[in-house]
């Protein structure tokens, strides 16, 4: 496969090319909003959906971590997602299931609403991957595609949260097979794995969005010079001294037709530079 942005005609699902990554517990309609200025899309969540995974994040939670857990999962999504239906910003929710049907239900809101359903194969916390999600999704590709696959036959716009640097696991040949169950996204937490960022750009034909450390000029056009489509803040998203620094890399990667202005941006020795979008709108 080739990267989806070897098609001059490909799209981009939002403008500007900066996301903000869910953080659990803290990723709600507000701190979209906060944030909505310097970035063209917004995960919400994570949330966790069904009996096992709710069970999991209650662990967590008694442990001091943050998490979301509403009396009703999908009614809470939904009303996340209204509070936004005049941000300009595409909004996404993070889910985390250990069934398809709980993800397949989930998508449906976000098809209601234009709004991304993020099927969530990251999250490594122990009690969420023995519950049979997160990251636990890596290592059965065959279920991973399934959730996939029952999101997609919503009409939903379907992303997938995925990390590197698992043992064992074959990040691309995944991300294809994430392509040809009908993601749209592939959301990569490159983890100190740069560099496997090009591999998935390469092994799909998805929007690529690289996550991971995202602070400054030289961060963003190390991953876009990989290939990647977007990239994604997280931990610092709600700092507005990042993102704006984030913000105006991406638009002078995007603006300038070379991609490499200096002639030193490219981690390689040739750039992997996706064609700009024909496309526009930050809102499907």
């Amino acid at each position: 496969m080739t990267g989806r942005g070897t098609d001059p005609s490909s799209t981009a699902p939002f403008e500007p090319r900066v996301a903000l990554a869910s953080l659990s517990g803290r990723s709600d309609a507000e701190w979209a909003r906060a944030a909505g200025g310097f970035a063209g899309a917004a995960f919400l969540g994570g949330i966790a959906l069904d009996g096992p995974t709710r069970e999991a994040a209650r662990e967590m939670v008694d442990r001091d971590r943050e998490e979301f857990l509403p009396v009703d999962p999908l009614a809470f999504v939904d009303e996340q997602l209204a509070a936004l239906a005049d941000a300009p910003l595409l909004a996404g929710f993070n889910v985390r299931a250990s069934d398809p049907e709980p993800v397949r239900e989930a998508a449906e809101v976000c098809a209601r609403r234009g709004a991304v359903l993020e099927v969530n194969a990251h999250c490594r916390q122990s009690e969420m991957c023995a519950a049979g999600a997160g990251e636990s999704l890596l290592r059965e590709p065959d279920r991973l595609a399934e959730y996939v696959a029952a999101a997609a036959g919503t009409g939903a716009t379907v992303s997938v949260k995925v990390r590197t640097e698992l043992a064992g696991v074959d990040l691309p040949a995944i991300a294809a097979r994430l392509d040809d169950a009908g993601a749209d996204i592939v959301h990569v937490d490159a983890m100190d794995s740069e560099g496997v960022v090009a591999d998935v750009v390469e092994a799909t034909d998805t929007f690529v969005v690289a996550n991971n450390g995202v602070r400054d000029r030289e961060t963003v056009r190390e991953y876009l010079a990989y290939g990647a489509d977007a990239v994604s803040v997280g931990r610092p998203s709600d700092d507005p001294r990042v993102l704006r620094r984030v913000r105006a890399a991406v638009d002078e990667w995007f603006e300038d037709d070379s991609g490499d202005p200096d002639g030193n941006d490219d981690p390689g020795d040739e750039p992997r530079r996706r064609a700009r979008p024909t496309g526009g709108g930050s809102q499907p």
